[in-house]
Formats: C-alpha cells, sequence, structure tokens
C-alpha cells in the first residue's frame, strides 16, 4: 500500500497482538517485523528488523495491564521508529492508561494523565489515536493532534438488533457524569435514560443513593466507558433490580476487570455484559455472560484516513 509516496507499516507491542493482527489484516498488511522482549535484569529490548525509512508507521499498543511495561514498551519502540527514519510515527492506543489520573482530586496528587501525554511527544509520536478516554478533554493534554474514536456505535448496534421491536428498555447511566455518553447510546437503540446518582467515598467503593427515572419492569442496560473492579457496577445492578427491573445488561468499552471483578461479575444477577477488545480478554476472565465485540473494523478504517489523509471525523458521522 503506498499512497503519496510513503509506504504504510503497522506495528504491534505485546499488550494486544491479536487485535493488531485483526486490524492489519483488514488493511490487507501484514504486521511490521519487530522482536519485542525484554534484557535478563527486565529492561525492555525492542528491535525493529525491516527498513521504516520514511514510511508511515502505526504502532498498535495498549497500555493496559502490565501498564507501565506497555507503556515503556510503547515508547522505546516509538524512539526506535524515529531513530531509523520513520516518515512519521503515529501510536494507535485502543486504550489509554493513566486516564483517569487527569486532574488533583487532592493536595499533592500528580496529574499522571498528562505526564504520559508529554513522554509520548518526547519519544517522537507525531500524532495519537485511541478510543473513549475517560475524559474527552484529555485530547488537550498532547501537544500534537489525537484522534478520538467512539465505542458507543458498536455496542449500540449490538443492542439495536438485539431489543428490536422492544419497548420496555432503558439505557442507565452509571453516575451524573456519563450522562452524556448514555443519551447518545439511548438515542441509537430509540430508548428512555435513567440516572444512577451515587456517593464514593473512597477508591474503588461506590453507596448507591438514588435512581432517576423509571426503571420498575423494565429491561436496563448500564452504560459506561470503563469497567475495573466492577464494584460500581454489581451495586449499581443489584440496585436496580431492587427497586423492581426486570433484568440488567451492563457495556462498557474499555474492560479492565482487575482484582475481583470476574468473581463478581460471575456471582452477579447481570443478564450480560457486552465489552469491546481494546483490552484483550485472557482464556481465565472469559465468563458465558461476557460478549466480545471486535474495534478492528473501525481502526482499520481510521489508519487508512490518517494515511490517505482523508477526515476522520466523517467516520463519526457515518457510525
Amino acid at each position: 500500500m503506498n499512497l503519496h509516496g510513503k509506504d504504510i507499516k503497522i506495528f504491534t507491542g505485546s499488550s494486544n497482538y491479536e487485535l493488531a493482527k485483526e486490524i492489519a489484516e483488514k488493511i490487507g498488511l501484514p504486521l511490521g517485523a519487530a522482536h519485542v522482549g525484554k534484557f535478563s535484569d527486565g529492561e525492555t529490548a525492542i528491535n525493529i528488523d525491516e527498513v521504516v525509512r520514511g514510511s508511515d508507521v502505526f504502532i498498535v499498543q495498549s497500555t493496559c495491564h502490565p501498564v507501565n511495561d506497555n507503556l515503556i514498551e510503547l515508547l522505546v519502540m516509538i524512539d526506535a521508529l524515529k531513530r531509523a527514519s520513520a516518515g512519521r510515527i503515529t501510536a494507535v492506543m485502543p486504550y489509554f492508561g493513566y486516564a483517569r489520573q487527569d486532574r488533583k482530586a487532592k493536595a499533592r496528587d500528580p496529574i499522571s494523565a498528562k505526564l504520559m501525554a508529554n513522554l509520548m511527544t518526547v519519544a517522537g509520536a507525531d500524532r495519537v489515536l485511541t478510543m473513549d478516554l475517560h475524559a474527552p478533554q484529555l485530547q488537550g493534554f498532547f501537544d500534537i493532534p489525537v484522534d478520538h474514536l467512539l465505542g458507543v456505535p458498536l455496542i449500540a448496534e449490538y443492542f439495536k438488533e438485539k431489543f428490536a421491536g422492544r419497548d420496555d428498555v432503558v439505557v442507565v447511566s452509571p453516575d451524573v457524569g456519563s450522562v452524556g455518553r448514555s443519551r447518545k447510546f439511548a438515542e441509537r437503540i430509540d430508548a428512555p435514560i435513567a440516572i444512577v446518582d451515587k456517593r464514593r467515598p473512597k477508591a474503588n467503593v461506590c453507596e448507591i443513593m438514588n435512581v432517576i427515572g423509571d426503571v420498575k419492569g423494565k429491561t436496563l442496560v448500564l452504560v459506561d466507558d470503563l469497567i475495573d473492579t466492577a464494584g460500581t457496577m454489581v451495586n449499581g445492578i443489584q440496585a436496580l433490580l431492587d427497586m423492581g427491573a426486570k433484568e440488567v445488561y451492563a457495556c462498557c468499552t474499555h474492560a479492565v476487570l482487575s482484582g475481583p471483578a470476574i468473581e463478581r461479575i460471575e456471582k452477579s444477577p447481570i443478564k450480560e455484559l457486552v465489552i469491546l477488545n481494546t483490552i484483550p480478554l485472557p482464556p481465565e476472565k472469559r465468563l458465558d455472560k461476557i460478549k466480545v465485540i471486535s474495534v478492528a473494523e473501525i481502526f482499520a478504517e481510521a489508519i487508512e484516513r490518517i494515511y490517505g489523509d482523508i477526515s476522520i471525523s466523517t467516520l463519526f458521522t457515518q457510525q
């Protein structure tokens, strides 16, 4: 594939190899030849095994668990490609770790998301392609262009087909901050919304307070951008069922699923959890009630548009 005198190459770190391979296949390319490993002392070792001089290079790497290892892999790979005279380097980060550390919640807190953005730029990235940043204003943390894809249309399409012809479905926002996302989702499946009003005493602990909207006898879809320990989600589902909901589905873009998350989901009364594969789901975390939808097609389309200097914003209006 060769436009405007530059060829396109897609490389991947070790965080999400299957997704990277699927993206490359949809574009019709092999993955770039590179060795990603560690030296005996644990330092990251990167070798780029093909010529990239002048190439338009895309590195697919989610900075998910182990977050710091995957982040360093990405930074070192960017540096290697920059020093090998790559024409343009795009960091394709389906999931951007550290995104939740986007402000000072209390005195002497770091703003780690800004530091990560600085590191990417210093390493030599020319642009970033990501999906569903925890807070969209994170794009402003970068001094390079950021293309921000949306996961809602992919999940909404699945539920639209699933609930076709039904009028008892209500979309639920897990908190006030997620109302915008939930409203867009509700518009796509033509359903009303409800809001869970909650108070969080401390990190990863959530206390449900109230539900705004009619949920009695309804089939609910809880919409979030990210599920980590699943405590918030499971508590929310139980509160909604206690208020008379018939059944509860949930969905998210980024399934971090750390700590007790899988055990909680397995024991919870959730009907189905629908996730995107921005973060790989290892075999030991695969449950019958978890449905995975691939983001490969939309990332492949975005990469082709960036390569061809075509607008990405029109991709959103088509979704």
